[in-house]
């Protein structure tokens, strides 16, 4: 950019210096204002923004001449330069405008000529006011007399990724003219998506003037890729081009997603192209204006601008600008500051060389008048002119547009204070916001294809890769996995659980099984997690537990089966024998009830024998019929019967207890005799981590490290085992005979060994809670994105997000940055 500068001020020598300082006096005879005050205007007259900008500007001058509130006496004339689409043309136009003793310059609408020509203004003093260069990084304070006059890119590109994240897309192509407005736009829109954890995954960049063969490669090359979501930041005088190049290529048709930058609304409200045609050509396109308040000035000028529908935002900043710069210099002149340029200093011309680069001068008040601009405050017909503190306009807001058949529809809104809005904005700046005035969703859209139902963003990739899926090669408990001799290699209920999820896919995947071990032992599971975090398998399946240091190199599908760590023991069969039918009560039970047998019948005899001649008669019979009595009642209805009122109520209260006591004794003996007591000597996991005994686990679990680092049992006391026959040997020997006390393992596995071994039991509950799942790597998209491999089978929900896109190994994924896989 430096070069370009210096190369265009050495251009100068070129131009003949015109201009002198303006007179002294006006028509209303008032010394202190000038007859005149001339401003500069640049762009390019036989573009599309020049074409609807040039009637605004000379309308605008006419409107400030005919005005006598405002530059009373000074006539105001504005010298327009033409840039020709070139940055080196524009550059030298800018020079030649600013030799002609300007007090600002409309313009340029380049964003390219704006970053140049801002460092002439800043050493001139002369404010560089644009209508049309919306590249952010102008706003730099490396610039600080650029104003911008319409909205920057920055809140256009953060109305866009509001829309991609409205519409779930996580990923996105660019198409965009590799220049500084094109960069500019597509790194303001990288961030904000880096925002709503969405990525721009390619930038497909055009030249300047690209040819059409050019345009039709590059979109040759993004059409082999797996998002269908792009987003186009071009120029309005070719951008239809590239329209008409997906078109041939058959890219405008169901399934892709088209969002065009404020530059096709340009197009659309300008005369430049027919409307048919543009119609024609972007069909289900999504498009961006910048929102414009109606207004009875607006109508009325309309009209005479000889401009389309509702007239080009542009042109009616380019209006406002003018109206900008003449209330500028109105409240300069009312202080009582003169309008008069002194020669620069550091333009000295060579001696004995033919430039005048003393033509360039300074103007002696520019940064009063840059001072005045940021301070207007006045309603313009684009609506309220005013700038915030970090200069740029207040209220950005921007019309969301959808073309389908032969018009446009408004779908929505958005603006800084509203975000995504059906609600117009200028209706929700008085008013507080809440659910029922702003509405995020959008109106129905009319896609590509003719479509209303919302394209999911991704296809396959025509050169997609199968997936390297990792499987555990075990050796023992191959109920879950194993290897076997069929084409996928590999068999097992999680192979069964896996291919049943993606069969259930409306689309293929394709996946190449790789065994991990060396088939001697079971793998370990912490290094196949390894493995999928360092890229070597894309995910993994089998009997993989999700335990927090494996989640924290990947991430895991939801479980597909509960697990968690039991302790299995060795345990021996209690016999039963005759007199099993006192077991359900134990000896002091048996002794308590006696005595309330006896005392019961005692109280009933007191009660009865005075008045009941049942329990009369001699002592011998009297001790006869209250034993009887009593135990009687255990099994049938008692012979004897009760006349007395407390006689029938004691009766009543034993007979429910006789009641709970037969009740009791049933259960008890029923289950005695019909299921098998097992006992062991560990009670507990308390009792197993308090004593010296030998612990089991199996090779490759995760127990081990469980039982060293969360419940500190020494690592002499751990003994590995691979099998169930192993399980059954060391339980058999026991901790003092080469064996083991108890053995620690998954609740699955302890189920199956059980299923084989009667002679050993689970003692206590699962004390660990988790799960099987398969795990999830991540696989590079592109250049700069890697996602979830294994999102299209699992809700992944780190992030609460859904997949969106198919990389190039084959499957739709989450976003996330390749640095992170590291």
């Amino acid at each position: 950019m430096g070069y370009a500068y210096f190369a265009a001020m050495l251009l100068c020598g070129f131009m003949v210096a015109s201009g002198t300082t303006a007179a002294n006096q006006n028509s209303t005879g008032d010394p202190a204002r000038p007859a005149e005050v001339r401003i500069g205007a640049l762009f390019t007259f036989d573009s599309v923004i020049g074409k609807a900008v040039r009637p605004a500007i000379e309308l605008a001058v006419a409107h400030v001449n005919s005005d006598p509130s405002i530059l009373r006496g000074t006539k105001l004339s504005v010298l327009m330069q033409d840039t020709n689409c070139s940055g080196f043309i524009g550059t030298i136009e800018a020079l030649q405008l600013l030799a002609k003793d300007v007090i600002a310059v409309l313009g340029p609408q380049s964003s390219a000529v704006a970053h140049v020509i801002s460092h002439t203004v800043n050493e001139l003093h002369v404010p560089l006011i644009s209508f049309a260069a919306t590249d952010p990084t102008l706003s730099s304070l490396e610039y600080p007399y650029f104003v911008r006059s319409t909205q920057s890119d920055y809140y256009q590109m953060d109305a866009i990724a509001s829309i991609i994240s409205q519409y779930q897309w996580k990923q996105v192509i660019t198409i965009h003219v590799d220049d500084d407005y094109g960069r500019g736009g597509i790194m303001a829109l990288g961030d904000a998506l880096a925002k709503r954890k969405c990525k721009i995954v390619y930038k497909a960049k055009l030249p300047p003037g690209a040819a059409n063969t050019t345009i039709e490669n590059i979109l040759m090359q993004v059409n082999e890729m797996e998002s269908r979501v792009y987003v186009i930041h071009v120029n309005p005088d070719s951008g239809l081009n590239v329209f008409s190049a997906a078109k041939s290529l058959g890219m405008m048709s169901s399934g892709y997603v088209w969002i065009a930058t404020d530059w096709l609304s340009a197009v659309m409200d300008s005369s430049v192209h027919g409307t048919t045609d543009v119609m024609e050509l972007t069909q289900g396109v999504l498009v961006l204006r910048q929102h414009v308040s109606h207004s009875d000035i607006q109508k009325a000028l309309l009209s005479k601008w000889n401009l389309t529908r509702n007239g080009s935002a542009y042109s009616m900043r380019a209006y406002d600008s003018v109206w900008l710069v003449a209330h500028a210099a109105e409240r300069l002149l009312s202080e009582g500051n003169t309008i008069s340029f002194s020669a620069d200093t550091n333009l000295r011309a060579t001696k004995g060389s033919n430039l005048q680069l003393d033509s360039l001068r300074i103007f002696n008040n520019g940064n009063k008048l840059l001072e005045n601009v940021w301070n207007v405050n006045f309603s313009g017909v684009s609506g309220p002119v005013q700038f915030t503190l970090d200069r740029n306009l207040i209220h950005p807001a921007y019309d969301i547009l959808n073309i389908g058949g032969t018009g446009v529809r408004t779908i929505g809104y958005w603006s800084n204070i509203s975000g995504l809005s059906v609600v117009a904005p200028e209706n929700l700046y008085s008013s507080a916001l809440n659910s029922s005035t702003n509405n995020v969703q959008l109106h129905s859209v009319i896609w590509p294809g003719q479509i209303t139902e919302k394209p999911r963003g991704w296809e396959f990739s025509y050169h997609g890769k199968p997936m390297r899926i990792g499987v555990p090669l075990r050796t023992s408990y191959k109920e879950f996995v194993t290897q076997d001799n069929g084409p996928d290699g590999v068999k097992g209920f999680a192979v069964d659980v896996f291919k049943a999820a993606i069969s259930l896919l409306p689309y293929p995947v394709s996946c190449d099984f790789v065994l991990f071990g060396d088939g001697l032992k079971n793998p370990s599971y912490s290094d196949l997690v390894q493995k999928v975090s360092e890229n070597y398998f894309d995910a993994a399946i089998g009997d993989i537990a999700i335990v927090t240091n494996r989640t924290r190199l990947v991430d895991f599908t939801q479980p597909y089966i509960e697990s968690g760590l039991i302790i299995v023991a060795p345990a021996k069969e209690v016999e039963s024998n005759a007199w099993a039918f006192l077991k359900p009560f134990t000896f002091q039970m048996w002794c308590v009830l006696g005595v309330i047998f006896l005392f019961v019948g005692a109280v009933v005899w007191v009660l009865e024998h005075r008045t009941n001649t049942e329990f009369r008669g001699p002592p011998r019979q009297q001790i006869m019929t209250v034993c009887w009595f009593s135990f009687s009642t255990m099994f049938f209805a008692h012979r004897e019967n009760t006349v007395s009122a407390l006689g029938r109520f004691v009766l009543l209260i034993w007979l429910f207890v006789v009641l709970i006591i037969n009740s009791s004794y049933t259960a008890s003996l029923t289950s005695l005799l019909t299921v098998q007591e097992l006992t062991s000597g560990i009670q507990g996991l308390d009792s197993l981590i308090s004593s010296s005994s030998a612990i089991g686990y199996q090779v490759g679990s995760f127990s081990r490290n469980y039982l060293v680092d969360e419940l500190n049992i020494a690592e002499s006391r751990l003994v590995p085992l691979n099998s169930a026959s192993d399980y059954a040997r060391a339980l058999e020997l026991g901790s003092g005979n080469g064996g083991v006390a108890a053995i620690i393992d998954e609740l699955p596995y302890v189920e199956i060994f059980l299923s084989k071994y009667c002679k050993f039991k689970t003692v206590g509950q699962v004390f660990t809670k988790s799960g099987w799942g398969f795990v999830s790597g991540f696989v590079c998209c592109n250049q700069n994105t890697c996602t979830h491999a294994l999102a299209f089978l699992f809700r992944i929900s780190f992030d609460g997000t859904v997949f969106c896109c198919r990389p190039s190994q084959g499957t739709p994924l989450l976003p996330r940055t390749c640095q992170q896989q590291s």
